[in-house]
């Protein structure tokens, strides 16, 4: 096993459970696979796979961390990228009679971290990453973000930035703080942004 420092990004489609079990199976097996594939090739600064998790792509990245502003871009070229999918597979399975539920149910919803606690391990042709960040990252898919659709940048990915920075780039909606404890590792703290109102911005 090798420990490197690393940043970990989980673009995550929320809406999953409910599209799977309200929507035709042979509808939902194309749907799915098409917007995961979509958000792999909308990958512009050099993520790798670690693992494709049902409704998430697990990316992550070793080395220099990007600048912020190139990975907050990364982040709405993906939502923007994925929602241009959404219509695009809507318009293609119109004469499916559950093509309406795919913009309707589908969105989008990005978790960053960055840790030191994580393990990679070679398991075939595959990277594992194993450690207490890689819970961390996969816990703050459960929080308390009254919203559907949200960047979500944990306090240690942020410590490793300039403040000014941050509120220069998120400039779309309001940043927000929030917190969770989790069993075993205790108070997480994050902050959020609304994705939703990139869709009516031209960036």
């Amino acid at each position: 096993m090798k420990q490197n420092p690393m940043l970990i990004c989980i673009p995550d489609i929320s809406g999953f459970t409910q599209f799977m079990s309200e929507t035709d199976s042979d509808l939902s097996s194309k749907i799915i696979p098409a917007l995961l594939n979509k958000i792999i090739y909308s990958n512009e600064i050099g993520l790798k796979v670690s693992e494709i998790e049902g409704d998430a792509v697990l990316f992550y990245k070793t080395g220099k961390l990007p600048a912020l502003k190139t990975l907050v871009n990364q982040c709405i070229y993906f939502y923007k990228e994925f929602y241009k999918q959404l219509h695009i597979l809507k318009a293609t399975h119109d004469n499916n009679e559950d093509s309406h539920k795919i913009p309707k149910t589908l969105g989008l919803k990005i978790i960053l971290h960055y840790g030191h606690e994580i393990d990679t391990v070679q398991i075939g042709k595959h990277i594992k990453l194993m450690g207490e960040d890689v819970i961390i990252a996969h816990k703050l898919l459960k929080n308390k973000v009254p919203k559907d659709e949200y960047l979500l940048i944990s306090e240690h990915l942020l410590q490793q930035y300039d403040m000014e920075e941050l509120d220069n780039n998120l400039y779309w909606s309001e940043l927000k703080k929030g917190e969770n404890v989790y069993e075993h590792l205790g108070e997480i703290n994050y902050t959020y942004i609304d994705l939703e109102p990139l869709l009516h911005f031209n960036t």
